[in-house]
């Protein structure tokens, strides 16, 4: 009996789910997107172009004119694409570079089966891969596969050669393949990997939503369209290898703003006044100035404070009031994915992309040692706080068996999502809450454990009484001026006896001062109090805060920029992309980010708007509802967005011309100041050049030596001081004895520290017989001779990872200059040149559990940072485990260096 295939997008869903469908069904993993567009065209049918002007050309054979002719052979003959051509925008898809073994597997599986069930996750992004797979299946000879792009790295990257045994080929040629009846291709949805929530996804399965998808492609379309178009303009303004991004360039303009906000701040001097009260028992309290003459007060300087200061000493103080009420504080609602992210950051510091990669092993499954692989969490991205009544009538049943009858309301609590949430998904809560954090404690990494029971917590907390509270406020009357006192007492816990409201946590509680009270002495209205003593404090007032994890995906989702499963990811981008750094967990932009981003608004001013780009968010959603059709949608973003184009191509200013400051030149009095970019940064240079050679860096000083680091070094070869310069790679520490003495040192970066002086060895340069060092390079740690540069004798330090190629020299750290003057990292064999084998990955000591090879690599994809297997024929992979803060690491031997 044929069985029924299930599709998933990862194999670790696979093997969870596998486990309640049995054995009728066949479960299979396509490991994420399977089409996409071209690698190296924009592979979207624009207005204005030639018909085929977006396809890749095959290469011309002409021998005679040589490239000319061969160009002029590839030119585009057909039409001018209109803007109501009925297929305009329409995308180019392929199949990703790599995914031809997975595809002909699935084809191979779902030619025998009796149905296909589309499983992937229940958002847009799942719906596309669900209708991907459903287009390839049906469709086996309609799309082409991406060209590999080849790296400098890779076009030397041998695998591991498969060891000599002959083995069936699995693969499934395109010919051969057989296109699969579209009438037994299903969707299934669920948003818990549970027994109940699959059957009864599989007891109703439906068609892939056109609407969702339309809304992926129509974002998709929109990024793409944004990316291929600006991105050439700042390599063309800026330096090459530059991009912009439709929301990333929006989320650092927000990034910007702030820091332009903050260095523009000026603080405001301001003064309290606080009395310490004796009522004639115990305790002392103390009150602060509240009013004078009922009205509010705002007390400047010190004269005006020292001036009531001097008035309420001499005052008679009377208790005007007492006020007492009881105050209830609300449990919060269950996490949507923005939450759950900022809550991990307050309480655990992990970053909105690690609370994601953590959460979707938790939801994916995790072995809990007999049961096998059971999900934990339901579908974390989600922006709605609907729990399902089995939810509801399961914790209502632990919440008095655990803390008692007092503490479960008398009906479940519902929250109210936002407008435009989700209400078919569920909050992010335990799939099974009987099954405690301390339960499944055992089974769980640190990371794991630690989100489960902040979720765990929060949706037990959701269905839990109010916590009460008795408070007292005493107005106090010191002549015309009113002095208040705050006193707060817990009645009852309520959900923070599971489910403790910090201060820190943002999403949760906004918590007024009037909340924070000292124990108050029982007092009566008109009672004489003694005053014991009266302080005045000064303050000013403060910049607004850089952002953090927490607070920059509170400001994305307040100004409606992006979606729960987009804000890690833009994030991230802008962090890889150098535009941000982050620095005691805040983000601030660099130099870099701040002009891109400084000549991306003021050439696209509507494009990267934050209203433009939420109203946008706004019309996908529309799309997926099928209010809009996604055409209409990314042609009125075309219209608007093809006349900054124009304009940007022709007004932006460059930074490689030199951008005009207004400023004479320091050096000839004539030339004016012209603001450019290297390959070392952002400099000021004489228009006047190369008549007048002026140049003044701009790259950020080195900060101001902090507590404890030595402010002056002294070369361990001559003795003199050491003085900081600017370099190709950045700030290092110079002997003022050059060119005598030509000692250097690099510094820890972003301090003034250097680094580690070279280690003598006891050991002599084979080459000239001088001693040898550990020297501390660019690219790492390496041995060298100390009579460099008189002898340029270096040696690799090894990994003690044999190489896979040649079987004799071992794995070594190597490096090379990248775009930019950024480092390039790659790993190779110590033999080299007799040995070319290199990879871009890290190698891992680790056999490989699957195949036995004798190391596994570290490598970053879609789902973040995987241990893998490269041995030919090899498809093992799994998350890798996040990793303590790790010490310095080795460097690698320069490119070239002599071996």
């Amino acid at each position: 009996m044929a069985r029924s295939l299930v599709i998933v997008e990862s194999p670790a869903k696979a093997k969870t789910i596998n486990k309640y469908l049995g054995k009728n069904f066949l479960v299979k993993a396509s490991v994420g997107h399977v089409l996409d567009l071209p690698k190296k065209t924009i592979g979207i049918r624009l207005p204005g172009e030639e018909e085929g002007a977006g396809k890749k050309k095959k290469k011309s054979k002409a021998k005679k004119g040589g490239k000319k002719a061969a160009k002029a052979k590839e030119k585009p003959t057909g039409k001018i694409i209109r803007l109501d051509d009925e297929n305009i925008f329409e995308p180019t898809l392929q199949i990703i570079s790599g995914k031809g073994k997975v595809i002909n597997d699935l084809r191979k599986a779902a030619s025998t089966a009796d149905a296909v069930y589309l499983a992937g996750d229940p958002d847009r992004e799942g719906e596309a891969i669900s209708a991907h797979l459903a287009m390839v299946l049906s469709k086996p000879n309609k799309f082409e596969e991406q060209e590999p792009s080849v790296s400098r790295f890779k076009k030397k990257t041998a695998k591991i050669p498969p060891p000599p045994v002959v083995e069936e080929k699995e693969e499934v040629s395109k010919k051969e393949a057989v296109a699969i009846d579209p009438k037994k291709i299903f969707r299934v949805t669920f948003n818990e990997i549970t027994p109940k929530a699959i059957r009864a996804a599989f007891d109703k399965p439906r068609k892939v939503d056109a609407n969702l998808v339309d809304a992926q492609q129509a974002r998709r379309v929109l990024d793409r369209i944004v990316g291929y178009k600006v991105s050439p303009i700042l390599w063309d303004k800026v330096r090459r290898g530059l991009s912009a991004g439709r929301v990333q360039t929006v989320a650092l303009r927000l990034i910007v703003e702030r820091e332009l906000a903050i260095r523009a701040f000026v603080p405001q001097e301001y003064w309290t006044i606080h009395a310490k009260l004796d009522a004639g028992q115990p305790p002392l309290f103390e009150a602060k100035l509240f009013k004078h003459k009922g009205e509010d007060i705002e007390v400047p300087n010190q004269a005006a404070a020292d001036k009531i200061v001097a008035t309420v000493s001499k005052a008679k103080w009377q208790v005007a009031s007492v006020t007492q009420r009881e105050k209830k504080r609300n449990p919060p609602p269950p996490f949507t994915t923005s939450k759950l992210q900022q809550a991990a950051y307050n309480r655990l510091r992990y970053s909105a992309k690690n609370t994601m990669r953590v959460a979707q092993g938790l939801y994916e499954g995790v072995e809990l040692g007999a049961e096998g692989s059971v999900a934990l969490i339901t579908y974390m991205r989600t922006d709605s706080v609907n729990v399902s009544q089995d939810a509801l009538a399961q914790v209502r049943e632990l919440i008095p068996a655990r803390f008692g009858s007092a503490y479960l309301p008398e009906k479940p609590n519902y929250y109210k999502s936002k407008k435009d949430a989700q209400e078919a998904h569920e909050a992010v809560r335990p799939t099974d809450v009987t099954r405690t954090p301390e339960d499944v404690r055992k089974y769980l990494k640190e990371d794991q454990f630690k989100l489960y029971q902040l979720i765990w917590q929060r949706f037990v907390a959701s269905q839990m009484m109010p916590a009460v509270f008795d408070q007292t406020t005493i107005d106090i009357s010191a002549g015309d001026y009113t002095f208040r006192a705050t006193g707060m007492v817990q009645k009852f816990a309520g959900y923070l006896s599971v489910y403790q409201a910090e201060a820190v946590d943002i999403a949760d509680d906004d918590k007024n001062e009037e909340d924070e009270g000292n124990a108050l002495p029982a007092v009566t209205e008109g009672q004489t109090l003694k005053l014991d003593t009266i302080r005045p404090d000064q303050h000013f007032t403060q910049p607004p805060p850089r952002f953090n994890d927490a607070t920059l995906v509170k400001e994305l989702e307040e100004d409606g920029i992006g979606r729960p499963s987009t804000y890690a990811s833009i994030i991230s981008v802008i962090v890889e992309r150098e535009y941000v750094v982050k620095e005691q967990g805040r983000f601030s932009p660099t130099m870099l980010g701040e002009r891109v981003c400084g000549l991306l608004i003021k050439s696209f001013e509507d494009i990267f708007d934050v209203t433009f780009t939420a109203r946008l968010e706004e019309e996908l959603d529309e799309i997926e509802e099928g209010k809009l059709p996604w055409r209409e949608a990314v042609k009125e973003f075309w219209e608007k967005f093809t006349v900054d184009l124009d304009k940007a191509d022709d007004e932006m200013l460059s930074y490689k011309a030199g951008i005009p400051t207004g400023k004479k030149c320091e050096k000839c009095g004539q030339g004016e100041l012209l603001e450019r970019i290297s390959r070392l940064g952002f400099f000021l240079g004489c228009s006047r050049y190369p008549e007048c050679d002026f140049i003044q860096d701009l790259s950020p000083a080195v900060p101001d030596a902090a507590p404890g680091e030595t402010k002056i070094e002294y070369c361990h070869n001559c003795g003199k001081e050491m003085s900081i310069k600017a370099g190709i790679f950045g700030p290092f520490l110079a002997c003022a004895g050059y060119p005598d003495c030509k000692t250097t040192r690099r510094l820890v970066e972003g301090s003034r520290v250097a680094r580690p002086a070279d280690e003598p060895l006891d050991e002599k340069c084979p080459t000239c017989g001088s001693g040898l060092l550990k020297k501390h390079g660019r690219f790492g740690e390496f041995i060298g001779c100390s009579a460099y540069p008189k002898c340029k004798y270096v040696r690799p330090i090894t990994m003690g990872i044999k190489c896979p190629k040649c079987k004799e020299g071992e794995f070594v750290k190597r490096g090379s200059v990248g775009r930019g003057g950024r480092p390039r990292i790659f790993y190779g064999c110590s033999r080299y040149p007799d040995c070319d084998f290199t990879t871009p990955n890290m190698p891992i000591p680790e056999p490989c559990p699957k195949c036995g090879a004798p190391f596994i690599v570290e490598k970053k994809s879609k789902i973040g940072l995987v241990h893998t297997c490269i041995k030919e024929g090899c498809d093992w992979e799994k998350l890798a485990p996040e990793a303590p803060p790790a010490p310095q690491p080795e460097e690698a031997t320069p490119v070239g260096a002599k071996l």
